[in-house]
């Protein structure tokens, strides 16, 4: 077994390898960049190595600066993660000539089945049903444009080295391919080194359905059965979970060892994953395979009870399987939620900036399952525009699906973060759908449920309720302290924009409250003066909402439902209706920059005439480009940025007459 092992990669899963390795007694040694220098990573491992700056292209793509950070530090083996060099052939084989071990499948595995293009040939000349499309290399934009007519549209824009939801482009038309094209190679190039792209058919409402597999280098290749990860937005893993809803025993039989004849016709010799387009109806067909460990393995992992990064890291060291296909059975469910920093009520743009508090909730067994959290940050570290915007992956396991489901959802109340946006609010809404809890679901998931974007859901009653007690509450505490002889019994309290006559009875801490017939009991309050959280019980059942003073009030969130509650006697309730609404200033005229980035292109000048849907300019934020496009008609007035600048959320772009 190695010694000593470096991990060619940053955030989470670094902190990932470095948690097994210590449980293996094997030291680390990280490599990190300039953003990456205070790291939770660099903190964690044993030894850390600066290998430049910010951008992966100067640092963490650079193999040269891998393989003398392994010299300077004696390391016998190479973990890449996911992501960066994890799927780079060459990579593995200039690792191999300096004798050194790369944790990952030999240098053949990888360019048979890791790059898009060759993973496609190969598959076809294996006899394995692919998506159709246009199996080679793209010239340029015209070329694209010829081979999508040519499949029909919609056609799906690809990166061959891509992976993590980078470098894709659905185009359902000619001006989709010209826009997209370039677009898809500039993030590829960015985020991969390399930008080659191909084009197939986009298959509409399938789900996304892969195999994970485990290789040795003896010849065994196992699957550690499926995932299910339909729940997408831009083409990136929102929510997982394992096993899939849609399958039965015969179709995972059946992909399980379509996915294992896979991988060992390459010779497969470590963890990867065999991606499947499959139908409502349980048909299937190969996608492609990531020839790594997958941002999602939690989920495997809770339901097999296996350490992959345990067994790549066995495979690698030359041991066989400890476990064949005939011991592997699926415990329970699992699900995931991946957290981003990103804004859900600002059409999910990139929020970055600093984590003014991160709390995520307790780890390990709870009343409703079992609570993993995988981060790499901690309270008071910023999540950079360089590199991926997720924030942590928030796991839970239970007997049943419905258990995993309940127990993410307390999970997710339990889980703050301030400084940022976030997608807490939305991945909670997901779990208390209807349609999510019934398993019923394909990758336009979000955008057939949520189709003008989200802003929140509508409180039900029993949330009304919660939080009418819970603003009570807090008003209680706040005058009992201030003013104590200003408390009263009965309130009007305005919920949203519902006005409620309620009265309330307190005992000891815990307390009724009574209006339009119903009844709510709160009990076990865990609030203080100043705490972000407000925790009890309401009707007997465990909660948590997040919550914070308004300029009158509370703002108080529970889930994905937000609202404004006022605490007022009936004097000021009958005042405060006489106040006039505040008016929205009027941004009309303006282009604003939807997030913080760094601006790409800037695309008019002042005196231009520009059309509705006409692009404005181009932004780059998380290895990704944002095409900024005109909302109206008009001519630009004023142009206040230029390529290369650096641009806060609403900062003024563009000004129109």
């Amino acid at each position: 077994m190695f010694s000593k092992i470096l991990i060619a990669n940053r955030g989470e899963i670094a902190v990932r390898i470095i948690k097994t390795c210590r449980r293996m007694g094997i030291k680390t040694v990280v490599v990190y960049s300039e953003a990456d220098a205070d790291s939770m990573a660099v903190e964690m491992a044993d030894e850390s190595v600066f290998i430049g700056p910010p951008p992966a292209a100067e640092s963490y793509l650079l193999a040269d600066k891998i393989v003398e950070a392994v010299r300077l530090t004696g390391a016998e083996a190479v973990h890449p993660g996911f992501g960066f060099l994890s799927e780079n052939a060459s990579f593995a084989r200039r690792l191999a000539a300096e004798g050194i071990v790369f944790i990952g499948p030999n240098p053949k595995a990888i360019e048979a089945m890791g790059d898009k293009i060759e993973s496609k040939k190969f598959a076809a000349k294996a006899g394995v049903s692919t998506v159709p499309g246009h199996v080679g290399e793209i010239d340029d934009t015209a070329h694209a444009i010829k081979i999508a007519e040519e499949i029909g549209y919609p056609v799906m824009i690809k990166a061959s080295a891509g992976g993590g939801g980078k470098g894709i482009r659905v185009a359902w038309n000619r001006k989709d391919v010209e826009e997209g094209f370039p677009a898809v190679k500039a993030e590829a190039k960015a985020s991969f080194g390399d930008d080659r792209i191909f084009i197939e058919k986009f298959i509409e409402s399938p789900r996304h359905v892969e195999i994970q597999v485990l290789g040795d280098k003896h010849g065994h290749v196992v699957h550690l059965f499926e995932r299910e990860c339909s729940i997408q937005r831009r083409n990136q893993k929102v929510v997982e979970e394992a096993p899939s809803p849609l399958l039965d025993a015969k179709t995972r039989k059946a992909m399980g060892d379509q996915a294992v004849a896979l991988a060992k016709a390459v010779g497969y010799d470590s963890a990867g994953t065999v991606e499947f387009v499959a139908g409502q109806d349980r048909s299937f067909f190969f996608l492609e395979m990531n020839t790594r460990l997958q941002v999602e393995h939690p989920v495997t992992e809770l339901i097999t009870g296996v350490d992959l990064v345990e067994q790549m890291i066995r495979v690698a060291a030359g041991e066989p399987l400890a476990f064949g296909q005939a011991d592997l059975k699926i415990k329970g469910w699992a699900m995931e939620s991946r957290i981003y920093a990103e804004d859900p009520y600002r059409g999910f743009l990139p929020s970055i900036g600093r984590l003014v508090r991160y709390s995520p909730p307790a780890e390990g067994e709870t009343v409703t399952g079992i609570v993993r959290n995988d981060a790499g940050v901690r309270e008071g570290d910023e999540i950079s525009m360089f590199y991926d915007p997720m924030i942590s992956k928030l796991s839970t396991w239970g007997k049943t699906r419905d258990a995993a489901i309940d127990a993410m959802g307390r999970a997710l109340e339990d889980f703050h973060i301030e400084g940022l946006g976030h997608n807490i609010p939305f991945l909670a809404a997901v779990m208390d759908q209807k349609r999510f809890r019934s398993g019923k679901l394909s990758t336009n998931y979000i955008k057939d449920e949520f189709p003008e974007g989200f802003a929140g859901l509508p409180p039900t009653d029993a949330q009304r309720d919660l939080m009418t007690a819970v603003a009570l509450s807090m008003h209680r505490t706040l005058t009992r302290r201030a003013a104590p002889d200003l408390l009263r019994q009965d309130w009007i309290v305005v919920v949203g924009h519902q006005k409620r006559a309620v009265r309330v009875t307190a005992d000891n801490g815990d307390f009724t409250v009574e209006g339009e017939g119903r009844q709510t009991r709160l009990e076990s309050v865990d609030w203080r003066p100043g705490q972000p959280l407000f925790r009890g019980r309401c009707q007997g059942q465990d909660f948590t909402a997040t919550v914070r003073p308004a300029a009158e009030g509370f703002i108080v969130r529970h889930r994905a439902t937000t609202l404004h509650v006022l605490v007022l006697t009936p004097r000021s309730a009958a005042l405060h209706e006489k106040l006039p609404p505040k008016k929205a200033a009027d941004t009309s005229k303006m282009v604003l920059s939807p997030m913080p980035g760094l601006v790409v292109s800037i695309d008019v000048v002042a005196g231009q005439e520009v059309k509705t849907g006409e692009v404005v300019a181009v932004l780059e934020a998380m290895k990704m480009q944002n095409i900024i496009r005109a909302e109206r008609d008009g001519v630009v007035k004023a142009v206040n940025a230029k390529s290369g600048d650096s641009v806060a959320a609403d900062e003024v772009l563009v000004e129109f007459a």
